[in-house]
């Protein structure tokens, strides 16, 4: 077995690095962190553990006891290793709790065992053999195996269907380095350097796919950022994230046209009615534009009543989509409000490409304030009772 100490010290310099790894990971709390060296540590014990023993088999410079000590050690921190990884999953099932059993029943049995030589029987040449009830530890070893690997099938419904292959496979190498040893009678001892290369996949698995979960925890905050919690139309932050992708073309589209378009009245509808019916007002105002503009771009709320549309369309469409906004206007009623009135401006890219983006909203703005300016006059409202 001469390859065994070369590849204890590789098991030892790989424990290292996967500590720093985690040390260096902040998406990992402190209390995970504790769990995974602790786990790393046991498994550096049992393996020191484990290599002594092979160390001092049939060492005549050391007394029996010695041999039976490091053994004793052996024998009680291989299964707390299987333990140590349900802690890394959390899982808190029944099948957790029984390894836990198991693992305090076996500390029992090996600690009588010291004592009895039911496990281990060490002969005039300090060499040791197995007891008549090794097969009882071998029996609660697998069993701890075997049921860790339940847990690695409860841990996997955390993920989704297609991170669980990953998670499974890594199950089965853990599995088959444990068993390879165990059933070669520990003439190839491959437990160790498994549990090491388990744990480093199982740390990678763990860190992607909790990188992957962020993700998806940002890209939902970032879909309700950019959805107006009201109306449920594209919102402001949407349309400077909009702004600042057409800021950065080298020119405008030819095609792009911008409408800037505001509520009338919508203060004397929440002075008089209350702002449940400003709110109905809104929501109505962003039903018409989107049913409207939607199909041909994007519509945005970027204040109170405020909404700007950015659309991909020739220029002689702009009549027409007016006309449609006035019809749907015009048909909207509310339950609280039964009537809608908007102002709107317009600006093509294709009269002026090389404006930026805000210089185009801002023509519409000129131009819907106009248009406002006429609906007070017209209506003998005073501009600032808006």
């Amino acid at each position: 077995m001469r390859y065994y100490t070369p590849m204890m010290i590789l098991v030892g310099l790989a424990l290292i690095a996967l500590c720093i790894l985690v040390k260096d990971n902040d998406r990992i709390t402190r209390k995970q962190k504790t769990v995974l060296y602790f786990t790393y540590a046991i498994v550096a014990l049992a393996a020191f553990a484990e290599w002594l023993g092979v160390q001092l088999n049939g060492n005549m410079n050391f007394p029996p006891w010695v041999l039976m000590s490091v053994k004793l050690f052996d024998y009680l921190l291989t299964p707390i290793v299987g333990g140590a990884i349900i802690l890394q999953f959390n899982t808190k099932s029944i099948w957790g709790k029984v390894v836990f059993a198991l693992i305090a029943v076996n500390t029992v049995f090996q600690i009588v065992s010291y004592f009895t030589g039911w496990i281990l029987v060490i002969d005039g040449e300090n060499h040791y053999s197995h007891g008549p009830a090794y097969i009882v530890y071998i029996i609660l070893y697998l069993l701890i195996v075997i049921f860790a690997l339940f847990e690695f099938g409860i841990y996997g419904k955390n993920f989704r269907r297609q991170n669980r292959t990953s998670l499974f496979s890594i199950a089965v190498f853990f599995a088959a380095g444990i068993f390879m040893q165990e059933l070669l009678g520990g003439e190839v001892r491959t437990a160790y350097i498994t549990l090491t290369i388990g744990l480093s996949l199982l740390f990678i698995h763990y860190s992607e796919f909790t990188q992957l979960a962020s993700d998806d925890r940002i890209n939902e905050q970032m879909i309700r950022i950019s959805e107006d919690a009201l109306t449920g139309i594209s919102s402001r932050y949407a349309y400077t994230a909009a702004m600042r992708e057409l800021a950065a073309l080298e020119s405008l589209p030819k095609d792009l046209i911008a409408f800037s378009i505001d509520i009338n009245g919508l203060k004397n509808t929440n002075d008089n009615l209350g702002h449940n019916a400003g709110d109905e007002l809104i929501c109505g105002a962003a039903d018409c534009i989107s049913s409207v503009f939607g199909g041909y771009g994007d519509c945005y709320r970027t204040g109170g009543d405020e909404f700007i549309v950015l659309i991909r369309n020739d220029i002689e469409m702009i009549p027409e989509l007016k006309a449609q906004l006035k019809q749907a206007v015009a048909d909207w009623r509310g339950k609280k409000v039964k009537t809608l009135s908007l102002s709107v401006g317009s600006a093509a890219a294709v009269d002026k490409p090389e404006l930026t983006p805000e210089k185009l909203v801002a023509i519409a703005d000129r131009e819907m304030y106009k248009e406002k300016s006429e609906y007070y006059k017209e209506n003998g409202i005073e501009q600032r009772a808006r």
